[in-house]
Order: structure tokens, then sequence, then C-alpha cells
């Protein structure tokens, strides 16, 4: 089997290229070992983060640090065994955070995220997927004032900055907006611009029909199966199908990523950040309206089709290490005492891994040392949320056109691999 191009990675961040390649007329076989979003596009918190221009950063405040030092959190939990090979990531992670730098950051990142819902629209049109999303918000809830004030603060500057749209909301509007939300909250935050997706699983299944529609292939193979044809002109993998070529390669792996670039001399610094989630249903008539974060305790809780989601903050661990879902464990204790959570609906919690670079940034162009090799990975905090944007930026590039964001940001070459 042979194409024009072929992308390795069939989650997000890999179907979305595929589909911006294939309708500027490439020959595309997407490859996975699974099937299409079955890895870190099949948890998240199913939002299109149109607000988050800011991406998370690693705390500063030497009280903040002793607290996660205690390792009894939601919103971050650590291995201790893994911390020193995670060393050398975590202190450049740190040293990105600082205020001057991660100001400089995010107005880098700013144009990725500004674009994250004309893109996704564009292809939840063409997929017919307007049926998995909602276009009203997601919301943090506050149980302190200071609290409160200082995110209704920020969220007034990214409006400033960025047009970032948002709803102050006191504690009677909160319980409007969630009648059934128990506790003592003084209010809430809610962000107007995001969407959510009902089924982040099934978005990306629907953009792969359309890719399909478009005349692209799927197969399953080993992405770690990747090499220069004989000639050193085009790439070749093994998969399910047999050998496929293509003339060029994108690798869209996510974590995986390290795997094929080391073979390739290519040594990026590059964490993973783990996560979990779990679905419940709602107990007797209980409804969740809004995407809902409780802002001071970090867990996240979302209606979706399979029934409300919690998911969690991340797990610093080794990438292959086996579950450790403490934090589940935490954050529905807690998620109980304020929703009327019924039983589990899933059989374990879910576990999957995103990778994180310690500026916070994707890694998104051509390869410097090989010809036809492409990188889109990195996506730490908005896989879902820069899917299409980075599908269309990778696409733009490898045709010759005049990409419609500079992508000097996030090239590999700032890496100096």
């Amino acid at each position: 089997m042979s194409a024009d191009t072929i992308v390795l990675g069939a989650g997000i961040i890999g179907v979305s290229t595929a589909i911006h390649l294939a309708r500027r007329g490439r020959s595309v076989v997407l490859v996975d070992r699974r099937g299409a979003g079955e890895e870190t596009s099949f948890g998240n918190a199913g939002l299109i983060q149109r607000e988050g221009v800011v991406p998370y950063g690693f705390p500063q405040e030497v009280a903040t640090l002793v607290r996660y030092g205690l390792n009894n959190r939601i919103d971050a939990h650590y291995h201790l065994r893994a911390m020193p090979k995670l060393v050398p990531f975590l202190s450049r992670y740190w040293w990105h955070s600082n205020k001057v730098r991660h100001n400089a950051i995010a107005r880098a990142y700013a144009p990725l995220i500004e674009n994250s819902i004309s893109e996704h629209n564009d292809l939840i049109e063409a997929a017919g997927a307007e049926h998995l999303i909602r276009k009203n918000g997601w919301m943090e809830i506050f149980r302190t004032s200071a609290k409160r004030d200082t995110e209704y603060a920020e969220a007034e500057r990214l409006g400033r900055e960025y047009g970032v749209k948002f709803e102050e909301l006191s504690a009677a509007d909160l319980a409007k907006e969630e009648p059934d939300l128990r506790g003592e909250f003084t209010g809430a935050l809610k962000w107007s611009d995001p969407w959510s997706v009902l089924d982040p699983h099934g978005l990306t299944t629907a953009y792969l029909k359309y890719f399909e529609s478009l005349g692209g292939r799927f197969v399953k193979g080993d992405a770690t199966t990747l090499a220069r044809k004989s000639g050193g002109k085009g790439w070749q993998v093994k998969t399910d199908n047999g050998l496929v070529e293509g003339g060029e390669v994108v690798l869209a792996l996510g974590p995986w990523s390290e795997d094929v670039t080391r073979k390739l001399g290519y040594s990026f610094l590059v964490g993973v950040k783990r996560g979990y989630h779990m679905h419940y249903a709602p107990a007797g008539k209980a409804k969740l309206n809004n995407w809902t974060m409780d802002n001071e305790r970090g867990y996240f809780l979302a209606p979706m089709n399979k029934g409300i989601r919690l998911t969690t903050g991340a797990e610093f661990a080794f990438r292959d290490a086996q579950k450790s879902p403490v934090q589940i464990e935490r954050a529905e204790k807690i998620a109980r005492s304020i929703f009327p959570l019924a039983e589990r609906l899933d059989p374990e919690p879910w576990m999957g891994a995103r990778p994180c670079t310690p500026d916070m940034m994707p890694i998104i162009g051509k390869a410097p040392r090989h010809d036809g090799l492409w990188f889109a990975f990195g996506h730490a905090h908005h896989g879902l949320t820069l899917g299409p944007v980075t599908g269309r930026l990778i696409a733009e590039a490898m045709t010759g056109e005049k990409p419609f964001i500079d992508i000097s940001a996030w090239r590999p070459e700032r890496f100096n691999p």
C-alpha cells in the first residue's frame, strides 16, 4: 500500500491532520495500533477551550509546592520512584512558569486557541457531528470569596487582553444554574465562549468517517517500525495490511512520539501527564446542567452521553507505569458531597497520558534533519481543543501554503535536538 503521506497516530491531532491533507488532494494513510481516538483523545473533560489562552503552569509559591509535596491532592499526584527521572523536566517546567515567561508563552499560544472554535466548527459541520456539541460554555465554582475574587480578576484580564467572554455568577445565580448542587459556594465563573463535547471519542470517530469519505484509509499498525525506504527517499511502516509506503510522514503519536523520535536521533525534553476519569449515573432525578470544575479541589464534572464524567488533575509518573487511580477515589468522595452521584458506570477508572513540553508549547513543524518527516505532538493541555488547528497548520506547511497562523513559535528547531 502506498500514499503521498502517512499519518502516525489516530487521535484528534492525527485525524484532523489527515483530513486537512486529504482535502488538499493528498492520498493519506492513517495508522494507529488501536482504533481512532482510543488513547489520549478518549479521556478528557470534553471542552473546546476558547478561553484557555494561558497554559497550565507549574506552581511558583513555596507554600503551594509544600502542599503538593504531601502528595494527597486531587489536582496533582506523583510517583516517588519516578521523580529522579522527572526532575529535569519538572525543573524546566517550573522555570518556564515564572510570571514573565509564562505571559510571553501565553501570547505565543493565544493564536492557536483563538481559532479553536472556528476550526472545529468547520470539521463538525463537515462530519455531521453537531449532535455531539453543546455551545453554552462551562463554569468554575468557588468555595471561598478570596479564590472567587482572584479568578474574577484574572478573567477580567483575559477579557481585556484576549477578548475572552465570561459571566460572574453570585451564589444565588449558581443555585439557579445548578439547583441540584449542594454545598456552601460563594459563586461561580462561567466561561461563555467554549464548546463542550458530549462524547469526545465519538467526535474523533465522526472525524475519521469524514476522512474516509474523502478517500483516506485507516489501518492498524506499529508506528515504531517506521523507517526510511530503501534508497533514502520516502518512508515505510509495518501494518496489519502489510507494508505502507509514503513520501512523507507525520508523527502525531502524543506521548508515544518519543518511541519514534528517539530512534531517529531526536532527544526532546518532554514529560508525561497522566489522568483518570470515571462515569457515574445521577441519583434519582438529579441533573447536572453545566460542565463544572470544583476550583479549589481540582476535579471536573461533565454531563456526557455516557454519564457524568469525573476527571482528575495530572499524575506525574512513568508513562507506562501501572494505574494508581487514587485521585479518582479522593475526587469521588468530595464530588458525592456536592452532587448526588449514583453508581459507577465503568468497570474501572480509565487512564490516559499526555505529552507536555517544559515550555507548555506543542511541537509543530518539519523535522530539522529528515526530509519528509513532520512533528505534531506535545499538546498536553488542549489536545482536543487544538486538533483541527494543528491539522490545518501542518497541512498548509506540507503543501507550501501560506499558514493562517505563524508557526515559528512551535517549530521543533527551538529544542535544538
